[in-house]
């Protein structure tokens, strides 16, 4: 019998495509009505990266992605404080993609399709409920969007990839409530833009109380100038917040004030942010770690399992990391309850531990650091405010909790 896979995101995709490269039968079943490119940019780190590498995609990743060769941080002034190379410049195997999320989509699904067949993922099915009994999980869907024309199907299990508002996860869960809001507003955009700095640079600047950006190329070379598709993010603390919604269009006039003077020597961000192609907006939201994800032959995957906050470039990482490890649970143990539930036992305290981190200390807390120590002011030299072991020390444990520091992925290969 097949795996039902509900969600056609990167998770379920990656699910998907490992499943069938060990020979087990699974079908992607997607509320939209087609696979189409949407959203904006993300960024693949190693940890994630090495699993997209060994199923063969790093070449048609590297043709789309832009290959990132450093992290930087700065103040709201342009002020340097810190940087350090990332992936295969860091010594790493794996390159750290910055990618287009409809590009890495894309890849994933006609790479499965190719291999599986098109009648693999079916689109404009909205799962609306799922059971269990006899042996067998089942999903009911609604078609086309009309909850009076309905399917069932019934399969091996049923892997809830369906995102922060997963109707699989309020069915487990039915006192479980809704996202939880962090306090942060964001507004997101990509801009056709001259490359800046190295041209494969991931740059954090300013702090969340005045202002903060992150911005990074995501795809290179888009037009006979040689300019870039530049992704960018500009985070504010607010009050203000309304329900996810990754197409939600947003307003220039509610954000821009808050760099309209950020004239850095590298990059005029105003420019850029002007110069957007479109503009959305949406919360900065997660939801606290639950105690299950598995129920039997049903268990949650991705967003739906683990809802994080957008710090620490980590989101889509875990989830292919969480693709993995069911992938290689279901190929070791013919029950599929038992699959099931060492999946849950290897990737639930791990990912509810990057929930709590990118709460607390992400690498974008050194900008709140130099922000809380410097009084929001520029200074004269960074290590009066203070020192690179520190910074380091803040980046560096946070790859630890993530799981793409060099020892936790050398001891992988060896394992």
């Amino acid at each position: 019998m097949d795996v039902i896979i509900v969600g056609a995101g990167i998770g379920g995709l990656t699910l998907a495509l490992m499943l069938h490269r060990r020979g087990i039968s699974a079908r992607v079943y997607e509320s939209a009505s087609e696979i189409r490119p949407i959203g904006v940019g993300i960024s693949v780190l190693p940890h994630a990266s090495r699993e997209l590498c060994e199923l063969g995609l790093r070449e048609a990743l590297a043709a789309v992605a832009v290959t990132a060769q450093e992290s930087c941080f700065f103040n709201r002034f342009g002020q340097f404080i810190y940087k350090e190379p990332v992936g295969t410049f860091a010594g790493y195997e794996w390159p750290q993609f910055q990618i287009h999320r409809g590009d890495l989509q894309q890849i994933l699904y006609r790479t499965f399709i190719a291999e599986a067949g098109a009648d693999r993922v079916i689109t404009g099915r909205r799962c609306v409920r799922v059971d269990q009994g006899n042996g067998v999980a089942s999903a009911v869907f609604a078609i086309g969007g009309r909850d009076d024309d309905t399917e069932t199907v019934e399969g091996l299990a049923v892997i809830g990839a369906d995102g922060i508002h997963s109707q699989i996860r309020r069915q487990l869960h039915p006192g479980d409530g809704g996202p939880i809001y962090s306090g942060v507003n964001m507004w997101r955009g990509v801009t056709r833009w001259k490359p800046y700095l190295t041209g494969a640079s991931y740059v954090r600047a300013g702090w969340l109380t005045h202002g903060k950006m992150v911005i990074y190329p995501i795809r290179n070379n888009i037009d006979s100038d040689g300019d870039q598709l530049i992704n960018w993010v500009a985070e504010v603390e607010t009050p203000d917040h309304d329900r996810q919604d990754w197409n939600k269009q947003g307003r220039l006039e509610d954000f821009i004030s808050y760099f309209d003077d950020w004239h850095f020597d590298f990059l005029d961000v105003p420019a850029m942010i002007r110069a957007a192609d479109s503009i959305l907006e949406y919360p900065m939201v997660d939801k606290d770690p639950l105690d299950r994800w598995s129920f039997c032959r049903i268990t949650l995957l991705g967003d739906a399992a683990h809802p994080m906050y957008p710090r620490g470039s980590n989101g889509a990482g875990q989830a292919i990391l969480d693709a993995r490890a069911l992938a290689d649970a279901l190929a070791e143990n013919a029950d599929a309850e038992t699959a099931l539930k060492l999946y849950e036992d290897k990737r639930l305290a791990a990912t509810a531990q990057v929930v709590r981190t990118n709460r607390t200390t992400p690498p974008d807390a050194i900008l709140r650091e130099v922000y809380l120590r410097s009084g929001d002011k520029p200074f004269d030299r960074i290590e009066e405010i203070i020192s690179a072991e520190e910074l380091a020390a803040i980046t560096n444990s946070y790859k630890k909790v993530a799981g793409y520091d060099k020892q936790s992925l050398e001891a992988k290969r060896v394992a």
